[in-house]
C-alpha cells in the first residue's frame, strides 16, 4: 500500500491520481498556514474519523470574565445630576452610586467625537484622528475624522477574546461622508468590532422622529411619538432585545454594551409628565443654582470644602466669544426668564426620563441574573453643552447657522416646548450653572468646565465599597485600560498586522479598592480642543486663554493661566505670576505632547467655516446632482449642497390620476429645509428658513392635469444678509412656463447637524413643511428622476434637456 503526507485542505483527487486506496490510510498531517499549530492524524474516509474542532472554535473569554455595560449621556457637567449634588433627578444612577464608586475627578476631552474615540481605543483624541466633531475634520492626520487600524478598538479586542459586543445609541464617529448608503462601512460600528449596531450615526438626532441605523443599513423608526415612541424607549427596547437574543443562543459567552443615549444634547426632547415635574424647580436662576448646588456638592464630598464660585463670565473682552455670553438673571425680563427657567426644565425631564429607560435595562439585568457580575460605567462625555447662545433657542440649528433667535418668536412655542414641534436648546447660563463650580462649558478645553464629568462604576460582585468617592484624577483615554484588566486581557501590540499606537491611558482598576484621596496613578493629560488648550500635571494644570470656533489664531499670543487643582478644584485663583517656572515646565509638557499626539495644527475657525469646509470623498465634486424615487435618504454631508449659491430644481413627473399628490423632493425637517410637492392638484415648492414661520410657500397658478411634466424651481441668489444668509429671487415653473415667483432667502449653514437627508418621492423622518404630513409618498403618478443643479445654465436651457430625457422614456 501506497502512503503519502497529506496536508490539510489537499483535494483527495491528488490522492486517487497517486492509487491511495480511500478507508484505509491513516496519515499524520502537518497543518499549514492558519492552522500551523495543528497536528493530528487524518483518516482519508470521514466515517472513520473524528476530527477535532477546537482550532476552529473562537477564543473563549477568560473565565469568570464579567459582562460591561457603559453607559454614555450627552453634554452634562458635573453638577446636574442628583448623586453628586444637582438638582435633576436620576434615581437609577444614584442606586448605582449606592452600590459602587462616584469619581470627583474623572475628565474628558470638551467635546463628543473626540471623548467617544478615547473610550473607543483607549488613544487620546488626536491620534484617533478626531481633533473635533467628524464635521470638522480637515485633512491633517490628527483632525482626519477617521479612526485610524493603528487605533484597535475596545469592541475588536473583546470580540476578539470571546465577548458579545453591542452598540446602541449614538454614534459620531464615522466620517461624515461615509453616513450614506453607497459608502463605505469601514468606520461604521459592524467593522470596528460590534456584533449589532442600532442607533445615529451623527452628533444628534431628533429624538422623536431619529435618523436611525440598524447594523449596516439605515431605516424607519418603528412607530411614531403619536404612539408613544421616544429615541431613549427604543434604545432600552433594543438593548433588551439584544441581551435577550444573545442569552438565547450564547449563554456562556460574556458582552460588552456601549448604551449611548441622545441625552441630554439638543434638541431636548422628552415627555411632557417628565417636564412637568420641574415645574418652577428653576425659577431661581442659574446663578441662584449655583450658589445653591455648590454646598450640596461639597456636602456629599464631589468637592473639597474651601472650593469657590468662579465668575460667570471669566474671560477678558479680547478673548471671549459674544455667542458664549452669560446674561446675568436679574438683567432678564419676566419673559426671559419664564423661557429660560421652562428650557431647564425639558432639559432635566429629558434626562431624568433617560434615566427612568436605562433603568428598565438594569431591571432586566436583575431579572436574569446578570447584574451581579456586570461592571457598570456611567458617565457623560463633556461639560453642559453652550450651543443655545446667551437666549437659549426653540432651534439649535440656528446656532450653526450663525442666526439670532428672537424672544417673540421663541415664546410662541413656550407650551410645546420638548415636545415634536420644538428643536431647542437652553442659554448659555444653564451651561454654566450645570458645569459649576468651574469656569465655562463644553468646547472649553482649557477648563474643568468643559471636562470635568460624572462617573459611577457599580460591580457588585467585584468591587467591595459601597456608596464612596474616589478623588483620585483620571481622564477618558482611561476606561479602556481600565475595562482591559478587570478582563484580563491586553492590548495587542501589533493587531491584524499594523503595529498599534501604545495605549494613552492607565488602568483605574486600583481605585476600586482605594482609599478616597489616595494618590493617582495618572501623571499628565493635555487638553486641546477647537484652538483652545490646557495640560494637567501631577495636581497642576496651565490654561491658554483662547475661545474655541472665534476664528482669532494668534495661537502663540495666547496668555497662559495656572492653577493649582490639587487645592484649588474650581481653578479660581491664577498662580501663574507666583510660580512662573512651574507654568513655563508646564507649557514645555504641553508641547512636548502636541507633537506626540498629533495636535498640531490648531484650528479655531468658526461653526460656519468649521461645518462648511469641502472635504475628501469618493465622489467628485459636481454641478449636476440626479437622484431617483424611493432610494434611503441621502445625508446632507453628501447631497448637493445649495448653501450660498444658486441652484435649481428639475423634476420628470408623469401624472396619471387628476388626484395625483405627494412629495417629489424634500431636504431636511420642519427646523430648516426645502421640498416640491404636489397638493390640490398644484405645484408647491416651501423653502423652511430655519423653522421660523412662515415658511416660505410659493404655488403654482394653475392646476396640473394627467400628462408628462418637467416641474421645478430656480433661485438666483443676488446677495448676502446681515447674517450670512443667502436673499434672492425665486421662480416656480411647470415645463416652460413661471407659474409663482418672489423674493426668497436661503440658510447660510446645513439643515440640520446629522439626519434628515435628501429624499425623492417622500419625505422621512420630520415633515419640512406644515402641508402635509411625514412620509408624503407620491402617488397618482411615476416620478422619472429629479435633477438639481448648482450651475449657470438658465432653468429653460436645462428644462428642454430633461424633456428630451422624458420624452425618450
Amino acid at each position: 500500500m501506497n502512503k503519502i503526507a497529506v496536508r490539510v485542505g489537499t483535494h483527495c483527487a491528488l490522492a486517487l491520481s497517486l492509487g491511495v486506496s480511500f478507508g484505509a490510510v491513516a496519515q499524520q498531517t502537518q497543518a499549514v498556514g492558519p492552522y500551523k499549530d495543528f497536528k493530528g492524524v487524518i483518516k482519508l474516509d470521514v466515517r472513520d474519523s473524528t476530527p477535532d474542532w477546537k482550532p476552529f472554535l473562537p477564543k473563549k473569554a477568560p473565565d469568570g470574565a464579567p459582562n460591561v455595560l457603559f453607559i454614555l449621556y450627552d453634554d452634562t457637567g458635573l453638577a446636574a445630576w442628583s448623586p453628586f449634588g444637582g438638582r435633576v433627578n436620576m434615581p437609577t444612577l444614584q442606586a448605582l452610586a449606592d452600590q459602587g464608586l462616584r469619581y470627583t475627578q474623572w475628565h474628558t476631552t470638551a467635546l463628543c467625537s473626540p471623548t467617544r474615540s478615547t473610550i473607543l481605543t483607549g488613544r487620546n483624541h488626536h491620534l484617533n484622528g478626531m481633533a473635533a466633531i467628524t464635521e470638522a475634520a480637515n485633512g491633517f492626520p490628527g483632525a482626519s475624522g477617521r479612526i485610524p487600524p493603528q487605533a484597535a478598538t475596545v469592541g475588536q479586542i473583546l470580540q476578539d477574546n470571546g465577548y458579545s459586543t453591542f452598540w446602541l445609541g449614538k454614534n459620531h464617529n464615522v466620517p461624515e461622508q461615509d453616513v450614506a448608503s453607497g459608502a463605505s462601512r469601514k468606520q461604521w460600528p459592524l467593522s470596528l468590532g460590534f456584533d449589532r449596531f442600532y442607533g445615529f450615526l451623527g452628533g444628534e438626532t431628533n429624538q422623536w422622529y431619529p435618523d436611525l441605523t440598524e447594523d449596516n443599513r439605515f431605516i424607519d423608526q418603528p412607530y411614531g411619538p403619536e404612539k408613544g415612541y421616544h429615541l431613549s424607549k427604543d434604545l432600552a427596547d433594543q438593548a433588551v432585545k439584544m441581551l435577550r437574543d444573545q442569552k438565547a443562543t450564547n449563554p456562556s459567552k460574556p458582552w460588552f454594551m456601549w448604551f449611548n443615549p441622545g441625552a441630554n444634547h439638543a434638541p431636548h426632547h422628552a415627555p411632557k409628565e417628565y417636564i412637568d415635574k420641574y415645574k418652577g424647580k428653576f425659577d431661581d436662576g442659574y446663578e441662584a443654582y449655583r450658589a445653591w448646588v455648590l454646598p450640596r456638592m461639597i456636602e456629599k464630598g464631589v468637592l473639597p470644602k474651601n472650593t469657590k464660585l468662579t465668575p460667570i463670565n471669566p474671560l477678558p473682552d479680547s478673548v471671549a466669544n459674544k455667542a458664549d455670553t452669560v446674561r446675568p438673571w436679574d438683567s432678564l425680563t419676566p419673559d426671559e426668564k419664564k423661557l429660560f427657567s421652562r428650557l431647564a426644565e425639558v432639559w432635566a425631564g429629558f434626562s431624568e426620563y433617560t434615566d427612568a429607560q436605562v433603568g428598565r435595562v438594569i431591571d432586566y439585568l436583575k431579572q436574569s441574573g446578570q447584574y451581579e457580575n456586570t461592571v457598570i460605567f456611567y458617565a457623560a462625555d463633556n461639560g453642559t453643552s453652550g450651543e443655545g447662545t446667551p437666549n437659549g433657542s426653540v432651534n439649535e440649528n440656528k446656532f450653526f447657522n450663525g442666526y439670532p433667535d428672537e424672544l417673540a418668536e421663541n415664546m410662541k412655542l413656550y407650551d410645546k416646548l420638548g415636545g415634536p414641534d420644538t428643536y431647542e436648546h437652553f442659554p448659555t447660563g444653564w451651561a454654566v450653572a450645570f458645569s459649576t463650580p468651574f469656569q465655562m462649558f463644553k468646547r472649553y478645553s482649557e477648563y474643568s468646565g468643559g471636562t470635568a464629568d460624572p462617573l459611577v462604576i457599580s460591580w457588585p460582585k467585584g468591587i467591595k465599597a459601597h456608596g464612596e468617592v474616589r478623588n483620585q484624577y483620571h481622564h477618558s483615554v482611561d476606561i479602556v485600560p481600565t475595562i482591559l484588566e478587570i478582563v484580563g486581557i491586553q492590548m495587542p501590540k501589533v493587531y491584524r498586522g499594523v503595529t498599534q499606537f501604545p495605549l494613552s491611558g492607565v488602568s483605574m482598576k486600583y481605585s476600586f479598592d482605594a482609599k478616597p484621596d489616595a494618590p493617582t496613578r495618572k501623571h499628565r493629560q493635555y487638553y486641546a480642543m477647537l484652538g483652545t488648550r490646557g495640560i494637567w500635571e501631577n495636581g497642576w494644570f496651565a490654561s491658554a486663554l483662547h475661545a474655541p470656533i472665534t476664528g482669532k489664531g494668534h495661537f502663540d499670543q495666547d496668555q497662559w493661566q495656572l492653577y493649582h487643582v490639587e487645592v484649588d478644584r474650581s481653578e479660581s485663583e491664577d498662580l501663574a505670576k507666583k510660580y512662573p517656572d512651574k507654568l513655563k515646565s508646564l507649557i514645555t509638557a504641553w508641547d512636548e505632547e502636541a507633537r506626540k499626539n498629533l495636535v498640531l495644527p490648531l484650528d479655531d475657525r468658526t461653526a460656519i467655516e468649521q461645518l462648511g469646509i469641502e472635504r475628501p470623498s469618493e465622489e467628485p465634486a459636481r454641478d449636476r446632482y440626479i437622484y431617483y424615487p424611493d432610494t434611503a435618504p441621502v445625508p446632507e454631508g453628501v447631497a448637493v449642497s445649495v448653501r450660498n449659491r444658486s441652484y435649481k430644481i428639475l423634476a420628470n413627473v408623469e401624472i396619471a390620476d387628476p388626484d395625483a399628490g405627494g412629495v417629489i423632493f424634500a431636504h431636511g425637517s420642519r427646523f430648516g429645509g426645502h421640498a416640491l410637492f404636489i397638493k390640490d392638484r398644484k405645484l408647491h415648492y416651501v423653502y423652511n428658513f430655519l423653522g421660523i414661520p412662515p415658511e416660505q410657500h410659493f404655488v403654482s397658478s394653475e392646476e396640473l392635469k394627467p400628462g408628462k411634466y418637467t416641474m421645478g424651481m430656480e433661485f438666483t441668489r443676488e446677495k448676502a444678509g446681515p447674517h450670512h444668509e443667502s436673499l434672492g429671487s425665486m421662480k416656480l415653473y411647470v415645463n416652460d412656463k413661471v407659474v409663482a415667483e418672489g423674493p426668497m432667502k436661503t440658510q447660510a449653514g446645513k439643515f440640520t447637524l446629522s439626519g434628515d437627508g435628501l429624499c425623492i418621492g417622500y419625505d422621512s423622518g420630520d415633515a419640512v413643511s406644515k402641508e402635509y404630513t411625514a412620509p408624503g409618498r407620491f402617488h397618482g403618478g411615476t416620478i422619472q428622476g429629479v435633477g438639481i443643479t448648482v450651475e449657470k445654465a438658465s432653468y429653460e436651457d436645462l428644462e428642454k434637456e430633461a424633456q428630451r430625457a422624458l420624452m425618450r422614456d
